[in-house]
């Protein structure tokens, strides 16, 4: 009985309106599993051996993908006491870390987990030139994967002033005024970024919105695009083939 209900629900409406597909019982629904499915159909259809060891990618670009999504769980819980206001903002970090429930423990991961995420994206960046993946067909995501590296700078660029103490403020005032002189726009970046001509209000509601919204909405669909890019240039590159195809080069 029990096994008949099973096999009329996924024959039922319900089923096919989410699914569009029957179980993985077969080749061919096998198959539509992963091309109807967004999050698999991201990943390879195969991988070499060699490709997932950890000795070939030290786990750099997976491990850095784990620190962005613990970034926005705990962002996310910090943002329902912290409010960008010059008056109460500091208020607002002191008494996340000695009146809130866990408060220190979900600032202190976020964090570190941030200084991790910069570190780990880096060694990441390096093991891709050093193994020369960047090489044809790759250099489309090397280009996707360099302009995530400048997010993540800019993630924790954003999220310094974000505290509002002294050392946050002064931090903010060097990086701005380093970016007014940037050839030709120098200055407008530095106004466009501080909302004005000094480290204010404007300022730091316009790193809020850039911290919380604008750069991790772009760090993902940049991500979604790096993924499924992997899968479309075969899969995690083999230092293997990267050596034999410039020898036959």
């Amino acid at each position: 009985m029990i096994n008949d209900l099973s096999q009329r629900f996924f024959r039922s409406r319900l089923w096919k309106s989410v699914f569009r597909h029957g179980l993985p019982n077969t080749p061919k629904n096998q198959s539509l599993v992963t091309f109807t499915n967004v999050f698999l159909h991201l990943h390879s259809v195969k991988s070499k051996v060699r490709s997932m060891r950890f000795t070939t990618t030290f786990w750099a670009g997976g491990i850095s993908t784990v620190l962005f999504f613990l970034l926005t769980l705990t962002g996310i819980a910090l943002m329902f006491y912290y409010i960008p206001s010059t008056s109460i903002a500091y208020d607002n970090m002191k008494d996340l870390e000695f009146a809130v429930s866990f408060g220190m423990l979900i600032r202190n991961m976020h964090r570190w987990s941030a200084h991790m995420m910069v570190l780990f994206v880096f060694l990441h960046m390096c093991r891709v030139f050093y193994a020369g993946a960047y090489k044809s067909p790759r250099e489309f995501n090397w280009v996707i994967g360099v302009v995530l590296l400048v997010c993540t700078l800019l993630l924790s660029f954003t999220g310094y002033l974000l505290p509002w103490d002294q050392l946050a403020i002064w931090a903010i005032t060097v990086g701005s005024t380093m970016a007014k002189y940037a050839p030709f726009i120098g200055p407008q970046i530095r106004f466009g970024l501080l909302g004005g001509n000094i480290v204010g209000q404007n300022a730091l509601l316009r790193f809020y919105v850039l911290h919380c919204i604008v750069l991790p909405v772009a760090v993902l669909l940049l991500l979604a695009i790096h993924f499924w890019r992997i899968r479309k240039d075969g899969g995690i590159a083999d230092p293997g083939d990267t050596v034999s195809a410039n020898v036959i080069m």
